[in-house]
């Protein structure tokens, strides 16, 4: 990675149209779909303010915003997953801010066909090896469609 690359900045790069995760602008925030998709899926709802470190940051308004558009990014997710994979179970919605200092919320996609040690448990639990790390899960041109179907149904619920 280096000095410029947009994950140094995935806010900024964002709002600079440099950031080819983002697959929509929503009212408080970026839907972006994640670096790693070994869950099929995995998606992010960036705050669209990195001053922003937490929930509680935001005013009433804007946290209301926020919240609203992780729901819909959520619902888009489970409705594409749904449709693309018959062993989709459900979404896992998270806000943590342990790794990345501004606000974020990971939605996870959860299947049937995950291993059965890790299925019922939180997706942290997958090894480095295999899951977080090289090339095997890394977003690439694969996961176009995928892409387009979560995007398609945030425009839906956009209406």
């Amino acid at each position: 990675m280096s000095d410029h690359d947009w994950r140094h900045d995935r806010i900024g790069s964002a709002h600079r149209g440099q950031n080819p995760t983002v697959l929509r602008r929503l009212d408080a925030g970026f839907a972006v779909i994640g670096d790693r998709q070994f869950l099929p899926g995995y998606s992010v709802l960036l705050t669209d303010d990195p001053a922003v470190t937490r929930l509680s940051d935001l005013p009433p308004a804007r946290r209301s915003a926020y919240l609203t558009d992780l729901e819909r990014l959520a619902e888009a997710v489970e409705r594409a997953c749904a449709r693309l994979d018959p062993a989709f179970r459900r979404v896992n919605i998270e806000i943590l801010g342990n790794t990345d200092p501004y606000l974020h919320a990971h939605i996870w996609p959860r299947y049937d066909w995950e291993p059965a040690d890790l299925v019922r448990m939180p997706v942290w639990r997958y090894s480095d090896e295999g899951y977080w790390r090289g090339d095997g899960h890394a977003l690439a041109p694969r996961h176009d469609a995928l892409r387009a179907a979560v995007t398609e149904e945030l425009d839906r619920l956009a209406g």
